[in-house]
This record gives structure tokens, C-alpha cells and sequence, in this order.
């Protein structure tokens, strides 16, 4: 049988996430073998008759390494020094794999099959079609179904490739049938999935079928990816134009005559069209034809902070002689987003007309592609929890969930391809790869395009592409009709194809001290938009290093530890180390050490969202590298693999509150940020500032009208303060509503005299120190004495712990922590804290409240500890609910 009858090109039919046609899922009941011990052809691997003894059960989406482990070939490739203990993992620790060849010995060096039986379903009706969708093969692909080739490795290669092939005459319904697929790794000169300086790569280099795959049923018209664009007239917010878009297919070799109708937000639209053999067209309905899609006063989607993320739905379908052959629905949002050059050339967005500050990080899937409903869920609360409005991804492109997530929870998200590899490496460029590119670009494109979480595709990562790549690029998205702003790249170097991109990417990645964001104006420091950016590294809690490290305690760490570091410049951790000594103080133990890092983060991260917070429009946007990591990692995270939070999470929680008190390190100013859309007035501003002896230095209140979407300086500290004789500073900040309610509370601990920097000495990793800044008089903080005790509660939101916390004392209480853990002192995550890694002043009193995980049904233990406050241990009581 001829395979071109079977694999029609995949740029005309890409699958929206949401189908109303019949799908049969093929998740389950795989098998998977190496092609070394498999020899045989496909021809006779895709029957029924093929022996399949000694080959390994798992299920679809996996790569091949993550079956290995998922059927325990493998222990778990995260633990320790497992990694480098499996075949194939020789290449240099630290080293970027995707730029090396694939040892000859590898066993992935070899292909993998990939093979199931499955009953095929019955024809619904006489002339529909059956379609084989595979949501993602990385790298090339050879797919077979009962002895007939479907596709060949020219036409499936490509691992952001999205395929549909017309398997109709291919398969027998109601019968047994088989598909098998076999999958080759990307080499080192193709446009794979790659992990750079932040994270090892697995030794198959995910290879494998990362993807759904689908049976899909429809009539002889298929309806793809329907769009809607939003448009809102003479600048009002009451009136909307909705433009939409829908991709036809004819997979029949007769012209067929129909009608393409629909409803978008209720509005709707209907037009007859006429389609040629097997031909491709993407249908349009305009306001100007159709008046119903001129929408009055209609509910808009906003980022969570800013407003409500109303969804609509759109419905499209096709029907012909009476029948619908086809028919689609989507989720969607009436919004517009549009960027802009500022007077000083920083790229500034807007959402429905109003400017936004972006304050976000990058995100990672798992190493090994491994996907958890519930884990996804989790971590989105988490962004929400930080008051983050933007996750970023770098060639990372997520499933339909995530998308899904993000659009309901009011999440932007800033995508685009991936740097560090061939796929930035056009000297190297044969035709065959930009012809991978623009057509895994247009399956991304008409995958994604409809979500209304979609803030901006950036055609290049670490640089843009040449003229005649991004010239390539940009007419794809044209075709598909993408309705957000595009960049070239992440970086400021502009392109003789769509000149200046109003972005910056100059770091710094490792530790600078938390007046950097303040003075770094040349730099990472807060001006413009930075979309990647960190103070380094983050080091995990105790529990959560026993998950990963067999040595979790050790002091100093071990061989293992570093193995959990980054790679290439951030193979260890020297600066922050040795900014750690300088500041604060000489670690003793695993312990001190963890105090000192989590310290640490919680400043530099306050200090660099509230920089940019402040700063705002001269800065419009700051990207955290990292939020999250792809296995357990010792940087760049604002919560680690296990889901646990520490100080950088909270510090960043702090700085990205709704409306938020805040100190500046560059005039001594209090500033007040507020970022919603609503003005908030009759507020109550005040600041109390002590010396080391908790000898209050000075105090001031102020009364304040916030504007929304504002940022204002409240008062200003009187610089004189700073240049007597002491040498710590605590400053105390709070904002109060009308009825005297705290709606925030800051707490600074501010050197005499602020590190200075040694600018001219500044690379892409960091600006060093010239100067330390000195608090180590932190370390010899006089002990306080806390009062506390925790009531465990069952509320209509799920199971919350309230920590009750006294300080009764004359002593400040230095960054309490409070942790829920099992009680043999096992992790317990997410938790999400109203707050923590907190100070309490004396005679202060405050209650913590944690949500626990849905499911968490045994009484946790409570541990608490501080700098300065002996470690306590509470079991939870149960809280006496008045009624």
C-alpha cells in the first residue's frame, strides 16, 4: 500500500485541545523495546501475529527512560548519583548533552519501538474518517499499523511537531489492529528538547512518544483549531469586535459544498463554502459581516490580580447534505494584548488597553517528561500563592493542561523556543531543519493560539534569529493569524527584520546583595524589562534533601550535593557561598547553612520584585529565573521539586502583594505599590526603624490615597540616620486600611553601609562585590522567647493549621520559620502559609495559618525555629470553632 495515501501533510490539520468529535485514547496497554534486540521490520512488528515476548508494559505519553523507571529497571534517576549510574550517561557532568553525540555504546543510541493492539471502534457513519494524532514524538518516527508504513523518519521528525494522519483505510474497525511506532533520539544536530545550565539531560535525551495519542473520528470535513481575536473599539472596554477563525480539511477526493456555522460568547455566525479535493482553507467571519460579533459591555478576561479571568466558548462545526461532519469547541477570553516601545525604548505591555507590570519566572517541566494532574494543579496555586502573574517558558511547551490552568487561573504566559542548541545554531542549518521549524511553529501556533493566558512568542531565546529564519518565522504566524505580541528573542539585540526588541537578558544568575536591584541600572538592575533574571541559588529544606540525597546533613556537603547543582559556570556555588561568609557568617553545619541560603533568598528576592515594583513604567517586566525545577536541584527555584517553599518564595510572596509597603535601598524612601486596578484610600502608612539594642531610632506615619495600578513614595527616611555609629538597621513597616486592619507588613534588616560593586568586572553571571556589606552582628542576635501553640481545623476549604506565636521577650524575634511536617519529620507539601520566615518584635503576637494538601488526613507536627529561637516542636490541638 502506497504510505503518501495514509500522511497527508500535518501543517493543514492540527487538533485544538478541546474535540467534539469521537476520540478513543490510546494511553494504556503499550509496549516498548529496544530496536537492537527488535529487529525486525515494522512490516511485521505492526501485526498481530509478531511475538512481543520480553518487551516492557508502560503506557502513552512516556519517554523510553521514563518507562525504564516507571517499570523499575532503574531506582529513581533523581536520587543521589543515580543519573550518572545509568547507561548512556557519560558525557561530562555539567556539560550541555544536547550539543554532544550520543555515545555509539548508549543503549538509546539505538531506536525504540513502540507498540500497541487495540479494537478498533466502528465508523459512527458511512464516509467518516479515522485519524491517528500524535500530540508529540521526539525525535524521528517510523509509524506502521497493521504491516502498512504510515510515515517514514523524513516526514516525522520534529519534536514540537503536532501529527494527524488519515488511517481510515489502514485499520479494521471492530478488529484487533496494531500500531507501532519506532522513535530515534535527536542527535546533536537537530532541533530536539534540550536542558541547558539549569538542569542535567536525561541519557535519552527524552526520546519517545512525549505526547497524547489519539483514535479520532469525524466526517469527510474536519474543523481545526477555531480562533477568536478580540479587538476593542475607540479605546472603550464596553465594546468588542470579535474576529474568527477556523481551519477546514477535506480529506475526501471530491469537492464538497457546506455550511460553517457557530457561536462565539453567544454571537452567532454562519457561512456556506465550498472546499476542493483535499483542500486546505482557513475560514474568517469579521464583525463587519457579521454584526453579531460586535459584542456590548461583554465580560472581559483579566490577569488574576487585575480583575476576573472570565472564559468564554466558542462552538465551530461544519456540516454538508444535512449532517454535521465536524465540530469543535474552545475556551476563550474577551481580551487584548498589546506591547509597545516606552519613550526610552522598553517594551511595555498592556491587557485590554491597561499597562501591566510583568512579575514572573521560568517555569520547567519534569526531566524525564512525566506528567501529574495533580502536581500541575498544585503548582499553579503556588504561582497564585507568590501573587505572580506570568510563568515563562524557554522551549518548553506544556501540555494542554497547562494551558488550561493558566487561563483559568489568570496566569499569562511568555513562550517561545529554547536557546543553547541547533536550535539557535543557524550557521549549522541544512533546509531541512527550517523546514522542522516553521512546521513545528505552525503546530504550535494553531495548537495554542485560541488560550487567552497567551502573552507573547519570542522567536529566539539567548539570540534572534537571522533575517531569513525569523522572516520565515513571522509569516507562519501571519498564516495562523497569532493574536499576541512577538518577540525576536529575550535579549536587546535588535534584527534588521523587526528592529529593537525592547527587552533585556543581562542577568545577573548568581548572588548579588539585595541594594543591587536598586543601583544595577546599567545591568540586571531594575530598569526596563528583564526576562531573565535571578540572585541565584536556593538550597532545599532538610526535608526535602532526605528525597533526594543520601547525605542530607553532611558538613560540609559531599560530591552528591554539587551533583544537584547546575551546570557550565554554575557548576558550584562559590559566590553565593562565599557571600554567605562574608555577610553573615562561617556555616558549622548543614543546618546553619540552610538558614543562612534560605535567609538570603528571602532578601534578594523582596528586593528585586520590589525594585522593579517600584520602578514601574521605567521598568515593565521581570522574569525570576527560575520558578521550579525539572529534578531536585540546589538553584533557581522559588519552590523546589518536592513542592516545599522557602524564603525566596516568601520573600517574593511579600513584594508581589496586592497593595504592598516597601523600603528602598537607593534614597531610604518607604514607597507604597499598588497593583490592582482599583484605587484604595484612607490607608495608614507608618515606619519605625531600631538599632541592633532595639533602640527605636526613628518613627513617622503618613496618611495615604493609593491610585491603582500606582506606585508613590510615602516618606523618606532621613539619610543622616545611616551615617552614625550604627551598623544594623531593622526597620518596621505597615500599611493599614480605614478600620485599622494591617493589609501589609514589611520587616527590613539593613546594613550601615550596602555592598558596593565592582560594576566594571561585571559578566553574564554576575556583578561582584567590591565590598561586603556587614551583618554579621545577626548571628549574635540575643535569644527571644516565644510563646507558641497550633490548633489543627476542618473548614470548608480543607484542613488548616494556626500557629499562635508571642513574643514575650525584649528581644526581636529574627526570621521564624514555621514548617508542617510529619511526625518523624517528613515533608509534607504544598503547604500554602499566609506568611513566614517572619520577625516578631517584642511583645508582638501574630498567628500563622497553613492550608494543608487535599488529602492529608494524620495530625502533622509543627516545627518552628529562628535565628534566634531554640527550635520548638507543637502537635496541633484541635481548634474549638464558635458557632
Amino acid at each position: 500500500m502506497n504510505p503518501i495515501s495514509f500522511a497527508f501533510l500535518v501543517f493543514c490539520f492540527v487538533s485544538a485541545p478541546l474535540i467534539a468529535e469521537k476520540t478513543t485514547p490510546l494511553h494504556d496497554d503499550w509496549q516498548l523495546q529496544s530496536a537492537c534486540k527488535a529487529t525486525a521490520a515494522g512490516e511485521a512488528i505492526s501485526t498481530t501475529q509478531y511475538s512481543t515476548d520480553g518487551w516492557m508494559k508502560t503506557s502513552v505519553p512516556s519517554t523510553v527512560l521514563a518507562a525504564q523507571v516507571n517499570a523499575g529497571i532503574f531506582p529513581d534517576p533523581y536520587f543521589g548519583d543515580n543519573l550518572r549510574k545509568i547507561p548512556g550517561t557519560s558525557y561530562p557532568i555539567g556539560h550541555n548533552f544536547a550539543n554532544l553525540p550520543m555515545d555509539a555504546s548508549s543503549p538509546y543510541a539505538c531506536a525504540w519501538w513502540y507498540r500497541k493492539e487495540f479494537a478498533a471502534p466502528a465508523l459512527s457513519a458511512k464516509g467518516n474518517r479515522l485519524w491517528l494524532h500524535f500530540g508529540g514524538i521526539n525525535y524521528r518516527g517510523e509509524v506502521w499499523i497493521n504491516g502498512h508504513k504510515i510515515a517514514d523518519s523524513s516526514s516525522v521528525a520534529g519534536a514540537y511537531r503536532t501529527y494527524d494522519f488519515d488511517v481510515t483505510d489502514a485499520i479494521t474497525p471492530e478488529k484487533s489492529n496494531v500500531i507501532a511506532v519506532k522513535t530515534s533520539a535527536p542527535t546533536e544536530k537537530d532541533l530536539g528538547i534540550n536542558w541547558v545550565d539549569w538542569n542535567p539531560c536525561p541519557p535519552d535525551k527524552d526520546m519517545g512518544l512525549w505526547g497524547t495519542v489519539d483514535i479520532v473520528e469525524t466526517g469527510p470535513v474536519t474543523v481545526r483549531s477555531p480562533l477568536v481575536v478580540t479587538h476593542f473599539t475607540n479605546g472603550s472596554l464596553s465594546k468588542a469586535d470579535l474576529i474568527v477563525y477556523a481551519e477546514l480539511h477535506n480529506a475526501t477526493a471530491s469537492p464538497i459544498k457546506g455550511l460553517i456555522s457557530g457561536t462565539a460568547a453567544g454571537a452567532h455566525f454562519e457561512k456556506t463554502v465550498e472546499l476542493a479535493a483535499h483542500e486546505d482553507q482557513t475560514v474568517a467571519f469579521s464583525p463587519e459581516q457579521f454584526p453579531a460579533l460586535r459584542l456590548q459591555n461583554p465580560k472581559l478576561w483579566w490577569p488574576r490580580q487585575m480583575g476576573e479571568p472570565h472564559l468564554e466558548q466558542i462552538t465551530v462545526s461544519f456540516g454538508s447534505q444535512g449532517h454535521v461532519t465536524d465540530e469543535q469547541t474552545a475556551s476563550f477570553g474577551i481580551r487584548e494584548v498589546t506591547s509597545e516601545l516606552t519613550p526610552g525604548g522598553e517594551r511595555l505591555f498592556r491587557i485590554n488597553g491597561k499597562p501591566i507590570l510583568i512579575r514572573g519566572a521560568g517555569w520547567s517541566q519534569d526531566m524525564l517528561l512525566r506528567t501529574d494532574d495533580k502536581r500541575l494543579r498544585d503548582q499553579f496555586q503556588l504561582v497564585q500563592d507568590m501573587n505572580l502573574n506570568t510563568i515563562r517558558l524557554e522551549g518548553k511547551l506544556e501540555t494542554d493542561d497547562f494551558f488550561r490552568l493558566a487561563d483559568e487561573r489568570g496566569i499569562f504566559v511568555m513562550l517561545g523556543w529554547c536557546c543553547c542548541d541547533h536550535w539557535e545554531h543557524w550557521k549549522d542549518w541544512k533546509p531541512e531543519d527550517l523546514t522542522i521549524a516553521t512546521a513545528s511553529l505552525r503546530s504550535q501556533m494553531l495548537r495554542l493560539r485560541h488560550h487567552a493566558s497567551l502573552l507573547v512568542w519570542l522567536n529566539g531565546s539567548d539570540n534572534p534569529p537571522p533575517a531569513d529564519v525569523e522572516s520565515a518565522y513571522l509569516k507562519v504566524e501571519s498564516e495562523t493569524h497569532w493574536p499576541n505580541p512577538i518577540l525576536s528573542s529575550a535579549t536587546g539585540t535588535p534584527t534588521t527584520v523587526t528592529g529593537e526588541s525592547g527587552v533585556k537578558m543581562t542577568g545577573p544568575y548568581d548572588y548579588v546583595a539585595p541594594s543591587y536591584w536598586y543601583f544595577g541600572t546599567r545591568y540586571g538592575g531594575a530598569m526596563g524589562y528583564n526576562t531573565e533574571t535571578s540572585p541565584g541559588p536556593a538550597i532545599p529544606s532538610l526535608a526535602s534533601r532526605k528525597l533526594f540525597l543520601p547525605d542530607p546533613e553532611a558538613w560540609p556537603p559531599s560530591g552528591t550535593w554539587s551533583l544537584h547543582n547546575g551546570g557550565g559556570e554554575f557548576l558550584n556555588l562559590k559566590v553565593f557561598d562565599s557571600a554567605m561568609e562574608a555577610i553573615y557568617a562561617k556555616p558549622n553545619s548543614a543546618a546553619d547553612y540552610e538558614r543562612m541560603a534560605q535567609t538570603m533568598e528571602y532578601d534578594s528576592e523582596r528586593a528585586m520584585f520590589e525594585a522593579y515594583s517600584r520602578n514601574k513604567y521605567t521598568s515593565t517586566g521581570v522574569i525570576q529565573w527560575m520558578l521550579n525545577n525539572a529534578w531536585p536541584s540546589m538553584i533557581w527555584h522559588l519552590y523546589d521539586y518536592y513542592l516545599d517553599t522557602g524564603g525566596g518564595y516568601f520573600g517574593t510572596k511579600k513584594a508581589c502583594e496586592p497593595l504592598h509597603i516597601q523600603y528602598a535601598y537607593d534614597g531610604h524612601s518607604v514607597d507604597v505599590v499598588n497593583s490592582t486596578y482599583a484605587d484604595a484610600t484612607n490607608l495608614r502608612a507608618s515606619a519605625h526603624v531600631y538599632g541592633l539594642a532595639w533602640n527605636e531610632l526613628y518613627s513617622a506615619q503618613s496618611d495615604v490615597d493609593s491610585n491603582a495600578d500606582s506606585a508613590q513614595r510615602v516618606f523618606t527616611i532621613p539619610s543622616s540616620l545611616f551615617a552614625g555609629a550604627e551598623r544594623l538597621f531593622f526597620i518596621d513597616l505597615s500599611l493599614a486600611d480605614p478600620t485599622g486592619h494591617v493589609v501589609s507588613h514589611n520587616f527590613y534588616w539593613v546594613p550601615g553601609t550596602l555592598t558596593s560593586f565592582d560594576w566594571e568586572n561585571t559578566d553574564y553571571t554576575h556583578t561582584p562585590a567590591a565590598r561586603h556589606e556587614d551583618l554579621t552582628a545577626l548571628a549574635h542576635l540575643p535569644a527571644a522567647q516565644i510563646e507558641a501553640h497550633a490548633e489543627i481545623e476542618n473548614t470548608v476549604h480543607g484542613t488548616q493549621v494556626h500557629v499562635h506565636l508571642s513574643n514575650h521577650s525584649k528581644a526581636l524575634a529574627f526570621q521564624l520559620r514555621a514548617s508542617v511536617r510529619t511526625t518523624t519529620g517528613g515533608l509534607i507539601a504544598p503547604v500554602l502559609w499566609s506568611d513566614n520566615w517572619i520577625e516578631l518584635t517584642p511583645g508582638e503576637s501574630t498567628t500563622l495559618t497553613a492550608q494543608l494538601p487535599e488529602g492529608q488526613s494524620e495530625t502533622p507536627a509543627v516545627q518552628l525555629d529562628g535565628w534566634n529561637v531554640a527550635p520548638i516542636v507543637l502537635t496541633p490541638t484541635t481548634a474549638v470553632v464558635a458557632h
